[in-house]
């Protein structure tokens, strides 16, 4: 379950919590209803920002929801989930976006990958997801191929980059993608005057969101040789914070000129879930007392993309993902951190209503944002 955006459930309150599972359970369900079971491994949580967004700007309705049926993910127990073109759209975003990383795989012969049977299978299913996603962003309106120019120029730009570089000119293409994915929640929602500042907003998402991932995986990408962004171009750590720290205010400015039927979630999201992403990316964590030592014959192999999708049903199904404290990337490898992990013991879920960090995002102090409804 890959993204930036991962909002821990004390934060976020019953209500919003349940609101933020409806929308994670909605574009699961989509992508299974839409596009068969196996779509189902591409659930991440950037993706239902896409979802979030559409209904933070139509409001609740009667048929934004729907009571699913009991999922092994939930604990066996029903839930409301959302539907609509909004799932629809993070779907079909999702399925693209997925196919582009398996490509890349493919090119880089990960694990399993580097045999041509394995490979071969491996360019039939990110075959298929392409032509998936391109027939569900055509069903709501989308055009899914700027989001494959983007990524094919991407390689391109990578080949071309090198010390000395402008890494935003590196970040361009994920920048485009998001972008437009965006900004086509307005049209969902039948917001034009959305249209300019959601394009804005996804676009410096899409800066954030790739800076990050390149900090997060410096130091392994340093070590196994493969390409980063901030090392190939010379770009330091600290440069690098500057420029997200420059992405989040402009965010936070996009979302002001925004307008929303109901905006909490997207503001507790976008705002105070983005502003704790980049703090953790760039603070280091001292090492958990009961993490795992490296492994005896040094640095792991990723796995494969088959038997990658299986241990993430395997960290989905076991909780993992959400409350071990640190598990391994299912296709990486890599040490991830459960999304509950760095929660504090209290119960209450406000995270401090006087540290409410809203200064000059437009809200009305913590009554607009703070998601305790009442410590």
């Amino acid at each position: 379950m890959f993204g930036i955006v991962r909002p821990c459930s004390h934060r976020l309150g019953e209500r919003l919590k349940t609101d933020w599972m409806a929308h994670l359970c909605g574009l699961c369900l989509a992508l299974r209803r839409d596009h068969g079971q196996f779509a189902r491994v591409v659930t991440n949580y950037d993706g239902l920002l896409i979802s979030v967004l559409t209904e933070a700007q139509t409001g609740p309705a009667a048929d934004a929801r729907r009571t699913a049926g009991p999922c092994a993910l939930r604990g066996m127990r029903t839930a409301s989930v959302a539907q609509g073109e909004g799932a629809r759209l993070a779907a079909a975003v999702s399925l693209v976006l997925a196919s582009a990383k398996l490509r890349d795989h493919v090119a880089d012969q990960d694990g399993l990958l580097a045999r041509r049977p394995v490979a071969a299978a491996a360019r039939r299913v990110a075959a298929g997801w392409d032509r998936a996603g391109a027939r569900g962003g055509a069903s709501v309106g989308f055009d899914t191929g700027v989001l494959v120019e983007a990524v094919d120029r991407q390689l391109g730009l990578e080949a071309l980059a090198g010390y000395g570089t402008a890494v935003l000119s590196v970040t361009e293409p994920t920048e485009t993608a998001t972008a437009a994915a965006f900004a086509h929640t307005a049209v969902l929602a039948g917001r034009p005057g959305n249209v300019r500042p959601l394009e804005e907003a996804g676009r410096l998402f899409g800066r954030l969101a790739h800076l990050l991932d390149a900090v997060a995986d410096q130091e392994a990408d340093a070590a196994s040789g493969a390409w980063n962004p901030l090392t190939a171009t010379g770009t330091s750590r600290e440069e690098a914070r500057r420029l997200a720290e420059d992405a989040l205010h402009g965010i936070r400015l996009a979302l002001r000129e925004a307008e929303f039927a109901d905006g909490k979630l997207v503001h507790l999201l976008l705002v105070h879930e983005l502003r704790r992403s980049v703090d953790r990316a760039f603070t280091p964590h001292p090492q958990h007392p009961h993490s795992r030592p490296p492994h005896p014959q040094g640095r792991m192999e990723p796995r494969g993309f088959l038997p990658g999708c299986g241990m993430f049903l395997l960290l989905c199904c076991s909780c993992q993902m959400c409350c071990a404290d640190e598990y391994e990337g299912p296709w990486s490898r890599k040490k991830r951190e459960g999304c509950c992990s760095n929660c504090d013991d209290c119960d209450c879920p406000c995270d401090g209503c006087d540290g409410c960090d809203c200064d000059g995002c437009g809200c009305d102090g913590c009554d607009c944002c703070c998601p305790c409804d009442g410590c």
